[in-house]
């Protein structure tokens, strides 16, 4: 089964939804799983984890019950506040819902690099481990020594670095996120989705800015611990659908049984994702 591990629904205005903003023409407007199958429809993928994309309970709420309503939604990377006093609480209760399968704090948008490190989050995060949840984590590079040291704390917490640390493939700058991104590789925890590379491409991008960035992943994670992800709608802003789920297939140059990890397997493991009935 074939799994876009990362996309994005929303509807503007409602369950919290402040972003996109209008200046954002090419995503601003809503986005929900039908939409997502008819953009998906020439590739063969079946299935996506959605993750969140507002810092709001009420988007995670809407989150899940749109997996509850569509089969094709496989999973959800959910946000809750983890400083907040009822964290611990709230996690519990959403991981009651079986479509759960993560948390995602916005670490890139947070004033200090840091953040992670803070004892105050040490209940949250006892109670994502507790209730068997993985932690997304989206960072720019700066943040990329920060989290080793989270991921060493915390070594029996999966962690999965979305969109592969954000490098900055616009300016062909692959130290120190080389180096960086090397050593969360070599922690077991840590695995690292193939998506969001066209949008840190900038203008005018070519397959060959992505290739040194792409055979970096794969000669570090290893195609068993590296997850392809669409970055729907996000995408559209540098690119569309099929034309990054080409883009991938090329720039990867798998064998059949490594193409397979990639481009699901991964995500139905790392996720503990299951087949489901229910409305399409």
């Amino acid at each position: 089964m074939l799994i876009d591990a990362h996309a994005h629904f929303w509807q503007l205005g409602r369950h919290g939804c402040t972003w996109p903003t209008p200046d954002l023409t090419a995503i601003h407007g809503d986005r929900v799983p039908d939409d997502w199958q008819r953009n998906v429809a020439a590739s063969g993928v079946s299935g996506v984890v959605a993750v969140q994309s507002q810092t709001d309970d009420r988007d995670t709420d809407w989150l899940l019950d749109l997996a509850d309503a569509h089969a094709c939604v496989a999973g959800v990377v959910g946000w809750v506040d983890l400083l907040a006093d009822n964290a611990p609480a709230r996690i519990a209760h959403l991981a009651a819902r079986s479509a759960l399968k993560g948390l995602r704090p916005m670490l890139q948008d947070l004033p200090e690099d840091d953040w992670i490190l803070q004892p105050a989050l040490e209940r949250a995060i006892d109670a994502m481990q507790a209730h068997g949840l993985c932690f997304d984590a989206l960072v720019r590079p700066r943040h990329l020594k920060v989290l080793k040291v989270f991921a060493e704390r915390h070594p029996d917490l999966p962690i999965m670095i979305d969109h592969a640390g954000k490098p900055d493939i616009a300016h062909g700058r692959l130290e120190p996120w080389r180096g960086d991104m090397a050593a969360l590789a070599a922690l077991p925890n840590t695995h690292c989705k193939l998506s969001g590379l066209v949008t840190e491409a900038g203008a005018n991008w070519h397959a060959r800015d992505l290739a040194p960035f792409v055979d970096h992943l794969l000669a570090t994670f290893g195609p068993h611990r590296l997850l392809w992800g669409s970055d729907w709608p996000v995408v559209d802003m540098a690119s569309d659908y099929i034309h990054w789920f080409q883009l991938a297939e090329s720039l990867t140059h798998l064998g059949d049984e490594d193409w397979a990890a990639v481009f699901g397997g991964n995500a139905t493991r790392f996720y503990r994702l299951s087949p489901k009935q229910g409305n399409a």
